[in-house]
């Protein structure tokens, strides 16, 4: 495997016309050749760039082709955007999981060596030399309405306050530090000032348990944490302090907890131990004189969620890391400079690392920041945010649109002014094609292009998108792998599937942001992604996808989440989008279950819109009946009598992770009747108790 190949067959737009596999539109359904049932109908419908866009995007056609040509060198290139206070003398070396008598080698990558940079002067400095000092980096506005603008010469002194306390503090090279922060300045200027003295940042969602957050001190052996007194969640001020003491009692590596006073509650206080924020870092210099470090250094350990098995830390490093974010945001963003750009991602997730902090502000982008959930006070509150700060690129996930759609079944309410947006992004779970529309339509203006992207916190950044201006986009599909990368469809056996099978995602070839390894556990970071398919060197994914007849790459979903019903092997997310098409859901999650007579069942939970509402909290029975039986026979329909649902249960909300992705795994459990396990992720752990109680209903 070699990193100058192509970027794959799914990346050769027209290739279907080649091998006469093109899908035809009036074609409902079909089963492959792996019994995975593709709604083919869906995928007829197409979004060709808008010429007034293409004219002024950033990357043309050529980019692909140009890529394709040598990777390495492109990468290369990427990485010359950014300031080197020492080149590099070698731009990639891979040494590949190999057999070693029964067992495998340990893989491992290097990007960039021997060049040397500072990742905070990137962000910062470097604009801020460039005479952009008076340049919004950030406007910040908390959920209870204040707000706060943060120019980049203001964002410069107070990182450079930020790195001396830290230092104060004891803090050096290679540290660790957790930070249990909310949406605040204070996240942002923190990891920045974390990565500008070269220790390494473990940002862990606010709303996460101490007994979560305990595990990700402990496995990092952090000596600081920085969190907050509280933070304001759903019109409330939430205790935090008290959390963090119990995650951190006992850790012997723990020197310091670093506090903001965010909602002046009053909290427990550990002299010694505990220090305000405002008291350490407000009376520091305001200038800081950086220190450049090698490009592998370690920037940043990040968990997974830890729905299956304990969390891993993934460890991203500054050069490549930084370089793919970088570029990447500007492609598939179309980053401008008159851009207000929002990613609504917590600051704790790999989207907020590399689309909040390290590509916006590579690029010197304007972005907005919001503490809150969005609808507190009110649910048009992420619409009046765009229109006050004039919004330009909204990125979100797909359950806040398919939220949405509930809220709003008839449209946005013409009170809100959204002309400002021009872009759109999706990131997360595989978006609906009827939630894709949506957006599209109602958000966007039916004018704005939507970046569908797919990526992984393994992966440090987008891995496949369309490139607007560039690709006639196809609602519910990510296309191909961006410039520079690789990605298939493979079988079991690592052979590529052909055009309009399923099979399991893969990218060939080694790429800049990739995870360089597991935080403490370099065995399990082979086992996980390079074992499976270390013969071809592909890295495995763990998500299905398939190709539709065109050449261009549908994800299905986890692996896990793909149904086994009388040896058929049925996608959730397609039968999530059958549902979703119709006008009385506004969001499903479909998962399988025990069946005595075929293995596996599909049971649906549905969140009813518009009527439909009425009719699923009321009392009367044969209406339920009614709409029950209108669902199965509409995803029967949509994709063919083997997907329709064996049950279907209307529910007033889904559990989800704190990042949004419905936990189908815990549906499952709540039918079969098994034990809920780690649900320290739930975004509302009231959720599967309620759904327990429609499903088995109290005699």
């Amino acid at each position: 495997m070699s990193t100058t190949e192509q970027s794959g067959i799914a990346a050769q737009p027209g290739a279907a016309a080649q091998t006469g596999a093109a899908a035809r539109p009036d074609e409902a359904a079909q089963v492959d050749e792996h019994g995975t049932i593709s709604n083919l109908l869906t995928e007829s419908r197409r979004y060709p760039a808008p010429a007034a866009f293409t004219a002024q995007a950033n990357v043309d056609a050529g980019e692909h082709a140009r890529a394709a040509a040598d990777p390495v060198a492109f990468w290369a290139e990427q990485a010359r955007r950014l300031d080197w206070a020492q080149p590099w003398h070698t731009t990639h070396s891979w040494e590949p999981a190999v057999a070693e008598g029964e067992d495998l080698s340990i893989p491992r990558a290097e990007w960039f060596a021997g060049g040397r940079l500072n990742v905070a002067v990137n962000l910062v400095d470097r604009h801020v030399a460039a005479g952009k000092g008076d340049k919004v980096a950030f406007f910040f506005e908390g959920e209870p309405g204040d707000r706060r603008t943060i120019t980049y010469a203001e964002l410069q002194r107070e990182v450079a306050k930020a790195a001396h306390a830290l230092t104060e503090l004891g803090i050096r090279e290679g540290d660790r530090v957790v930070l249990y922060l909310p949406v605040i300045p204070e996240t942002v200027i923190a990891t920045l000032a974390i990565a500008r003295i070269g220790a390494i940042h473990s940002l862990v969602f606010g709303g996460f348990s101490a007994e979560a957050l305990r595990f990700r001190v402990e496995d990092t052996g952090a000596k600081l944490l920085i969190t907050t007194d509280g933070q304001y969640r759903r019109g409330a001020a939430v205790p935090v302090k008290s959390a963090a003491d119990e995650a951190v009692a006992g850790v012997e590596s723990v020197e310091h907890v670093l506090v903001v006073n965010r909602t002046g509650s009053d909290i427990p206080w550990t002299e010694g131990r505990d220090v305000w924020w405002h008291d350490i870092v407000d009376r520091q210099p305001d200038v800081h004189e950086p220190e450049f470090f090698d490009a592998e250094t370690p920037l940043f350990i990040i968990y997974t969620s830890g729905t299956t098995g304990k969390p891993k830390g993934l460890v991203h490093t500054s050069g490549g890391y930084l370089t793919h974010a970088s570029w990447s945001h500007w492609a598939v963003f179309d980053a401008k400079d008159d851009d207000v750009y929002w990613c609504t991602a917590d600051l704790a997730w790999v989207t907020a690392h590399s689309y909040v902090l390290y590509g916006p502000l590579s690029n010197g982008v304007t972005s907005v920041l919001y503490e809150g959930t969005p609808n507190t006070p009110h649910a048009g509150r992420h619409f009046e945010i765009i229109e006050r700060y004039g919004v330009t690129t909204y990125y979100s996930a797909p359950t806040l649109i398919r939220t949405f759609m509930t809220w709003f079944p008839r449209g946005l309410p013409s009170e809100f002014e959204l002309s400002s947006i021009r872009l759109l992004g999706s990131v997360g779970e595989a978006i609906n094609p009827e939630a894709w529309v949506w957006f599209h339509e109602n958000i966007g203006g039916g004018r704005a292009p939507i970046v569908d992207t797919w990526w992984q916190s393994e992966t440090g950044a987008a891995i496949m998108a369309p490139l607007p201006g560039v690709d006639t986009l196809k609602p519910g599909s990510a296309l191909r792998a961006l410039p520079g990368l690789t990605t298939r469809v493979v079988d079991e056996r690592g052979q590529q599937v052909p055009f309009g099978s399923g099979g399991f995602l893969v990218i060939d070839g080694t790429w800049p942001g990739m995870a360089r390894t597991v935080w403490g556990n370099p065995q399990r970071y082979r086992d996980s992604y390079w074992a499976r398919y270390a013969e071809q060197g592909y890295f495995f994914s763990g998500d299905g996808a398939k190709y539709d007849g065109d050449g261009d790459i549908w994800v299905l979903g986890r692996v896990d989440d793909v149904i086994n019903v009388s040896g058929h092997r049925l996608s959730t997310i397609e039968i999530e989008s059958a549902l979703v098409s119709h006008p009385s859901v506004g969001e499903a999650g479909v998962v399988g279950v025990d069946d005595a007579t075929t293995g596996s069942a599909i049971a649906a939970f549905v969140i009813p819109s518009g009527a439909a509402a009425a009719i699923a909290s009321g009392t009367d029975a044969d209406a339920r009946a009614a709409l029950i039986a209108e669902l199965r026979a509409h995803v029967a329909t949509a994709i063919g009598p083997i997907a329709k649902p064996r049950d279907i249960h209307l529910v007033p909300d889904l559990p989800k992770t704190r990042s949004g992705k419905i936990m189908r795994r815990l549906l499952g459990d709540i039918v079969d009747g098994r034990p809920l396990g780690d649900t320290t992720s739930l975004q509302d752990a009231t959720v599967p108790a309620t759904i327990a109680g429609i499903v088995r209903p109290a005699p």
